[in-house]
């Protein structure tokens, strides 16, 4: 096993370990909290994965399924849809380049079950009915808004195959052209991506690629972005990062779970 993979079953005692070892997620709080850290780009990746994956219905694809993960970061997520679910992942990403992560990925021991690969999610280089299924995780919302856009997508999909995104979201659509009064001083033009289940059940219903098989919001997401975003911010050795962390705990800490949160959406190919 690789240092990586063997640091991920987090027998190791330890504080860090201790505070984000969530009991919604039994699965995700097997791997080594200082590498979901090193390599997070925003919430929990794996926390939202593991929420998707029943709705998803992963622990039914066969062994060896393909899988599309798009937008998948630093490839956590990849590597975690290879060793929980036996699936051969395409782990696609814009931000980050294939070379590094296939270093990530060859560490966590995965190299012949994830493949990385650039591609931007407009233009994404593969053929008709590649694939069993589609994640998307904290991903969708910054380029899936556009109404054409999931037909586009669900042409990868073979026929029956299902599609399950999260993402950050709204509980309600706000009124007007303003954000909720509380937000205005933490508002990023961004946040307008942000959607509620109801709007999402619906565009995907009015694309006529999928059946919609679930759109819901995440009870108390607010909390785990919470916790999530503590930690990062103390512990993250990336500036960068630890300074979009604690951006997170200011607006966290003054949504209170009234306006933000999470989204889960899962279609069937129709």
């Amino acid at each position: 096993m690789s240092d990586i993979t063997s640091r991920t079953s987090n027998n190791l005692p330890g504080p860090l370990a201790d505070r984000l070892n969530h009991p919604g997620y039994p699965h995700s709080s097997r791997y080594d909290a200082r590498w979901t850290i090193d390599n997070q780009m925003g919430p929990n990746a794996l926390w939202l994965l593991e929420w998707l994956a029943p709705s998803l219905g992963l622990d039914t694809l066969p062994p060896g399924a393909r899988v599309l993960d798009l937008g998948c970061g630093k490839a956590m997520t990849s590597v975690f849809l290879a060793r929980e679910y036996d699936v051969q992942v395409t782990a696609a990403d814009l931000w980050i380049e294939p070379g590094k992560n296939a270093r990530r990925v060859a560490e966590a021991g995965v190299a012949d079950r994830v493949l990385p690969v650039y591609a931007e999610a407009h233009q994404l280089p593969f053929g008709d009915e590649s694939f069993d299924a589609i994640v998307s995780i904290d991903a969708y919302q910054y380029f899936g808004t556009n109404d054409l856009y999931l037909p586009s997508l669900t042409r990868l999909l073979k026929p029956g195959g299902r599609i399950g995104v999260v993402m950050p979201a709204l509980r309600e659509e706000p009124d007007g052209l303003e954000p909720p009064e509380h937000l205005k001083p933490f508002w990023d033009p961004q946040f307008w991506a942000f959607h509620s289940a109801d709007w999402w059940r619906r565009q995907w219903t009015r694309s006529g690629a999928v059946t919609v098989e679930a759109a819901d919001w995440l009870p108390d997401g607010w909390r785990d972005w919470l916790l999530w975003s503590e930690a990062c911010a103390e512990e993250s050795t990336e500036e960068f990062m630890a300074a979009m962390a604690r951006d997170q705990v200011e607006l966290m800490n003054a949504d209170q779970g009234r306006s933000l949160g999470f989204v889960r959406v899962v279609g069937r190919r129709t």
